[in-house]
């Protein structure tokens, strides 16, 4: 195909960028946008129960069509292209699927303890000032900083 994306956005685009999205969103829809509400909201409307929000549903197919898009047809490459290729170059796949299937598990567990995921309390629930949103924001950018520096030390840095 052909190579349309950079590898990586410059952060003064994104940055600003989620932060309008965030603002008009509230302003158009007064809800917070969070990526866990949308798979709650798709999983009800998968079970047919009332209260769906179709928008979350359309939302979370984005993500995830996006996610495709961008990762596998607008890409210049044959390979499969997975997101974990710095861990599966140190780890073979096997324990590379385990650990992602674990780690799945442990956010979405945490998720649904906190009442709501990383995106919708670090974005949404932080600019509206929420102390649960700040308190859940510091205690997982704390535990990523930890996590991040125990595998650094554990693979002698090479992820």
């Amino acid at each position: 195909m052909f190579d349309l994306l950079p590898d990586r956005v410059p952060w003064y685009i994104v940055g600003p960028s989620l932060g309008l999205l965030i603002v008009i969103f509230f302003l158009v829809m007064n809800q917070p946008l969070g990526a866990s509400g949308a798979y709650v909201h798709s999983l009800r409307f998968a079970q047919r129960k009332t209260n769906v929000a179709t928008w979350r549903v359309w939302y979370f197919a984005g993500i995830f069509l996006g996610g495709i898009l961008t990762t596998q047809i607008l890409r210049d490459t044959s390979k499969l292209r997975t997101g974990y290729g710095a861990m599966t170059g140190v780890l073979n796949t096997g324990p590379t699927v385990l650990l992602v299937f674990i780690g799945a598990i442990i956010m979405g567990y945490g998720a649904k303890i906190a009442g709501g995921c990383t995106s919708g309390h670090g974005l949404c629930g932080t600019s509206q000032r929420s102390p649960a949103s700040v308190a859940a924001t510091g205690t997982y950018m704390t535990t990523a900083i930890l996590t991040t520096l125990i595998i650094r030390v554990l693979t002698g840095g090479d992820l």
